[in-house]
C-alpha cells in the first residue's frame, strides 16, 4: 500500500505523485478505494486508479542506493543485438513494458552501441529502435531525477560522471 505524497513509477506514465487516496461509491453502492496521481513531469493531469489495481503495473520510485547501485553496475548490462526487426521489437517491448531500471540500461545501450557502429558504416538506425530508446530515457530519466533529485535533463552527465569506467 503507498500513501499520500509517495513517489511511484506508473507503467508508461513515468514518476507520478500520489496526491490522495479516496473512496468511490458506485451505482450499487460498493466502495471502492482509488490513488490519485498526478504525473511529475506532465502538466494538469490527474489519474485514478484503484488501489487493487493489477493491470497497469505501479512501483515505489527507487531509492537514491539503489540508483547509485544500478549506476555503478551499468558496465556489466550488456545484451546481443537482435538483427530480426521483429524478434528485436518484442524483446524491446518486454524490456520497456517491465520499467525495470536494469532493462531500460540494457535496452538504451544495446541501440546506443548500435546506433554507433552504423553511423560508422554510414547507414542509419531504424526508427522504431530510436523511438524504443527515447521512451526508455524517459522513464529512467524521470525515476532517476526523482532518486537522484537532480532535474531529468541532468540524468545523463550524473551517469556518465558516476559511472565506473
Amino acid at each position: 500500500m503507498f500513501n499520500v505524497n509517495d513517489y511511484v513509477m506508473y507503467g508508461m506514465t513515468g514518476v507520478c505523485k500520489i496526491i490522495d487516496i479516496t473512496n468511490e461509491k458506485f451505482i450499487n453502492n460498493m466502495k471502492k478505494e482509488y490513488y490519485v496521481l498526478t504525473p511529475v513531469y506532465s502538466e494538469n493531469t490527474t489519474i485514478k486508479i484503484p488501489v487493487d489495481n493489477v493491470k497497469i503495473p505501479m512501483r515505489r520510485v527507487l531509492s537514491k542506493e539503489e540508483a547509485i547501485s544500478i549506476i555503478n553496475d551499468i558496465p556489466n548490462n550488456n545484451i546481443l543485438w537482435e538483427e530480426d526487426e521483429k524478434i528485436r521489437k518484442a524483446q524491446f517491448q518486454e524490456m520497456l513494458k517491465s520499467g525495470d531500471c536494469n532493462e531500460l540500461i540494457k535496452l538504451i545501450r544495446c541501440i546506443y552501441l548500435n546506433k554507433e557502429y552504423l553511423q560508422s558504416i554510414g547507414k542509419k538506425t531504424y526508427q522504431v529502435d530510436l523511438d524504443f530508446m527515447k521512451d526508455a530515457e524517459r522513464l529512467l530519466n524521470e525515476e532517476f531525477a526523482i532518486s537522484l533529485n537532480i532535474s531529468p535533463d541532468d540524468v545523463y552527465s550524473y551517469i556518465t560522471n558516476n559511472m565506473p569506467k
